[in-house]
């Protein structure tokens, strides 16, 4: 491994170079606007697995955006690891809030990066960390240390809920076939303190509509006499909560896993800092659900959040109006068992059944995913812990995120494939916010421990310990 490191120390200027041009692509697959861009960034990230040795490399056209695909056969008789990462971006929106342009690049020193982060949209989610694969394999492939066979499988739909995915992978079983899938689109407690992630929340996306009279009207002639939704949403999503923070959905917590209490203090013993982790949110207290710690309420606790809500007038200056129409987007993060299917009707007729009869209401599911929790006992697991283990000098931890990537449990249904979350971004990284960033030191880092994870997985796979 030393040839890689003085391969990784004598490129890190070129790789940090080829990141930032593709950082600059404004890659939003949420708007249609963009569908050039996304475009454009499909051919480069192919471009970029072509020029470090990858073959058959094809840009897959879906009925949305396209999946790159990539692969490189060394060995029959070695196991064949799937590397899965995206390459579309969250909009950058709101713009004002922006130190310096989304998509142009640009490296600053912060407290937490000393050595510099790279301030871009993307940055962290995912080009900065499914780019590390590439480069990964470019210093493998180069120093000919490559122990596994290697699919890529990057795709371009997955900050609007990866759609057209399955089908792609069910049509192309026998291509992605593998035996595990390696993603890196998680973070790592701290830059001292490596962990992996071995669960994920499920995701369940709605929108409502709650519509009162049948056209704006002059709030001071028809105030006080007609139901203003706006108003009327307000209490309705008021009212999805109770005093104690929990979700009053009916049936909402029916199938939450309960953790036993040996559980609940492995996850606790993460190292925690309350008042700075206030501090850097700028908040004077933390609220959440009674009885459960913050790192348990963002990782084995379901959650109800208001995404976004509007209606009426919103311009400059004032408009007396009285709106027609209020909405909302809600979004509720699921642990194991619940059942993102199920949870939209429970949502939708809990919803419904608040609304009073002054106005109609109209529920729309957007995307879900299932939870997911990763085995700790297997092959993958154990040569992911040995390789952040080999660069980083300590154990890692176990820790649950609370994020989702609803494809995980897919791969695991379709191509019978467990999956290992090796992520090096931080959760201050304001991912999905303005002011993306991403570290060097958590760049490199992660090029670095790639291969290691190659290697073990290798090995142990071969049945050396």
């Amino acid at each position: 491994m030393k040839d890689l490191k003085k391969y990784l120390d004598a490129n890190q200027e070129r790789f940090l170079n080829e990141l930032l041009e593709l950082l600059r692509i404004p890659s939003i697959s949420a708007d249609p606007k963009y569908k050039d861009d996304v475009r454009r960034m499909a051919e480069a990230t192919a471009e970029h697995l072509r020029a470090v040795g990858l073959d058959k490399v094809e840009v897959c056209s879906t009925p949305g955006h396209p999946i790159v695909y990539g692969e490189k056969m060394v060995n029959p008789k070695a196991p064949t690891i799937l590397v899965y990462g995206h390459y579309d971006v969250q909009p950058p929106d709101p713009l004002d809030l922006w130190t310096s342009p989304p998509f142009e690049p640009v490296v600053k020193k912060t407290k937490l990066h000393p050595k510099g982060a790279i301030f871009a949209r993307g940055s962290c989610d995912d080009k900065g960390q499914f780019f590390m694969h590439v480069k990964a394999f470019e210093m493998m492939s180069k120093n000919d240390t490559l122990p596994c066979n290697v699919k890529f499988m990057i795709e371009g739909e997955e900050e609007v809920g990866s759609k057209n995915l399955e089908k792609f992978c069910r049509d192309n079983k026998k291509k992605l076939a593998c035996d595990m899938v390696l993603i890196s689109d998680t973070s790592i407690i701290g830059n001292n303190t490596p962990s992996l992630t071995v669960g994920l929340r499920g995701l369940c996306y709605m929108e409502v509509e709650v519509t009162g009279p049948n056209k704006d009207l002059h709030s001071g002639v028809y105030g006080g006499a007609v139901a203003n939704p706006v108003n009327v949403l307000c209490q309705m999503i008021a009212s999805l909560h109770d005093k104690k923070n929990r979700v009053t959905v009916k049936g909402f917590y029916d199938d939450v896993e309960k953790l036993s209490a040996k559980e609940r203090k492995r996850l606790n013993d993460a190292p925690f800092d309350e008042k700075t982790y206030m501090k850097d949110l700028g908040v004077a207290e933390l609220r959440g659900e009674d009885g459960y710690t913050t790192i348990e309420r963002t990782g084995i606790r379901p959650t109800l959040d208001v995404n976004g809500i509007w209606g009426g007038y919103i311009g400059e200056g004032a408009k007396t109006v009285l709106p027609s129409k209020a909405y909302a987007k809600i979004s509720m993060r699921l642990v194991p068992h619940q059942d993102p299917k199920k949870t939209e009707k429970l949502f939708q007729k809990h919803f419904e059944s608040l609304a009073p009869k002054s106005v109609k209401v109209k529920v729309t599911a957007h995307h879900g995913g299932y939870p997911v929790v990763v085995p700790t006992n297997s092959v993958e697991y154990k040569a992911a812990e040995k390789a952040m283990e080999a660069t980083f000098g300590k154990k890692s931890l176990p820790q649950r995120g609370g994020g989702s990537i609803p494809i995980v449990a897919m791969f695991d249904q379709v191509l019978d494939a467990r999956t290992v979350l090796m992520g090096f971004g931080l959760d201050s990284d304001d991912i999905h916010s303005p002011n993306e960033h991403y570290g060097l030191f958590n760049f490199y880092k992660g090029i670095e421990t790639i291969p290691y994870f190659h290697q073990f997985y290798a090995e142990m796979k071969r049945g050396k310990k």
